[in-house]
């Protein structure tokens, strides 16, 4: 047969072709983690707040960090359950060691996460003994250089505390000045976007002279809105303006944003049934693809109005999760107080794993993520 070699030669590259085209499977996607190994990863997307100005081994936010593998905590100087001023903070000496013990009881090092924008939003306010620190609009009607500077001297007491994370520099554009928990309250650099974008450069730039991590929020902007998303939704869909995403976008590409959070604001424009925090369209296709965020995105807190009056605590935490959110946080600083909701949230997480809801690939891109953001700041080795 004078065309044997040449048939045998089309037989060869046939299978080649078919080698080359055949689906390769995800290495992600053949990880199997044991129930233990997936309990660890889901407590380490878990950013939580507690009652208690000191701890002991016996505590119970430290049976909650044991046994949950709890990634980080939030403090807070006033406790809105009980409307108590006694929460976490009363003196530099005291947060110090507080901060000291929970480090010392962790499973894993964890974020030690605050809210220190300035202005009426700081929980080391001056009455405890901490500097003084102006709101972003003041900061806002100075120089970048000059809130350089303010960040530095805020986060050099973050140093001595062993604070390592802070929730901070707000980005929303000031849309609406009347806006009751933005606006209204000094929280914007200002109405500018470009102006925003350069001082928030510069506040970040000022923490990470201190090796703090930073938070950029929130996500796609709550400049607009007319309501607060701690009491109830917040629609901007007749509001919202394309201007709120260009500080995003321009510190993203400028490649120092370390943590994103999201908004719980509803823009049925962008997405009809779900607010940013739980939407897949905004925080996988727009923040993702779109404007390219790699790193940690954290929720707002999963226990504001926005959030539990409309979806239900349970299914919100399984949105948020599928939506793209790497860390949850639970203030346990709403109207109740449930010092067992680290567990509790673990084990919905958990259960929606186990039952298909949840990939358990989101699950391990996020801890990794996590990880990885931890050791690049020296948490952990």
């Amino acid at each position: 047969m004078k065309n044997k070699p040449l048939i045998i030669i089309l037989l060869i590259l046939t299978l080649l072709i078919i080698i080359l085209l055949a689906p390769k499977k995800n290495p992600i996607e053949t990880t199997k983690l044991t129930d233990e190994q997936l309990l660890e990863r889901i407590g380490q997307m878990l950013i939580v707040g507690f009652q208690g100005t000191e701890i002991s081994e016996t505590s119970p936010i430290v049976q909650e960090m044991k046994s949950v593998n709890l990634g980080g905590i939030i403090l807070f100087d006033y406790d809105v359950p009980s409307k108590s001023p006694l929460r976490n903070i009363i003196s530099p000496e005291q947060t110090k060691q507080l901060i000291t013990n929970l480090q010392r009881y962790a499973s894993t090092p964890l974020l030690i996460a605050i809210d220190a924008e300035g202005g009426y939003v700081n929980r080391l306010k001056v009455k405890y003994g901490f500097i003084e620190i102006p709101s972003a609009q003041e900061m806002g009607s100075s120089t970048p250089e000059n809130t350089q500077q303010i960040a530095v001297d805020l986060t050099n007491q973050f140093v001595d505390l062993g604070i390592n994370t802070n929730f901070a520099p707000v980005v929303d554009v000031n849309i609406n000045p009347n806006n009751p928990v933005i606006g209204a309250i000094e929280r914007s650099f200002s109405s500018d976007p470009e102006k925003v974008f350069q001082h928030a450069l510069g506040f970040i730039e000022g923490q990470h002279q201190n090796n703090i991590i930073t938070v950029i929020k929130h996500f796609p902007g709550h400049g607009s809105s007319e309501d607060d998303s701690h009491k109830g939704m917040a629609d901007v869909t007749n509001t919202y303006q394309e201007e709120e995403l260009i500080p995003y976008k321009k510190l993203i590409q400028a490649g120092i944003v370390d943590m994103i959070m999201t908004a719980h604001i509803m823009n049925r424009n962008i997405d009809p049934d779900y607010p940013a925090t739980l939407s897949q369209f905004y925080i996988k296709d727009i923040l993702r693809k779109d404007l390219g965020f790699e790193g940690v995105v954290v929720s707002d807190d999963m226990q504001m109005g926005a959030i539990t009056e409309y979806f239900g605590f349970a299914d919100s935490i399984i949105l948020a999760i599928n939506a793209g959110c790497d860390m949850l946080i639970i203030s346990n600083n709403n109207s109740t107080y449930d010092e067992t909701a680290p567990r509790e949230v673990q084990e919905i997480i958990f259960n929606a794993v186990k039952s298909g809801e949840i990939s358990q690939d989101l699950i391990i891109e996020a801890s990794d993520r996590i990880k990885n953001l931890k050791k690049k700041f020296g948490i952990m080795k």
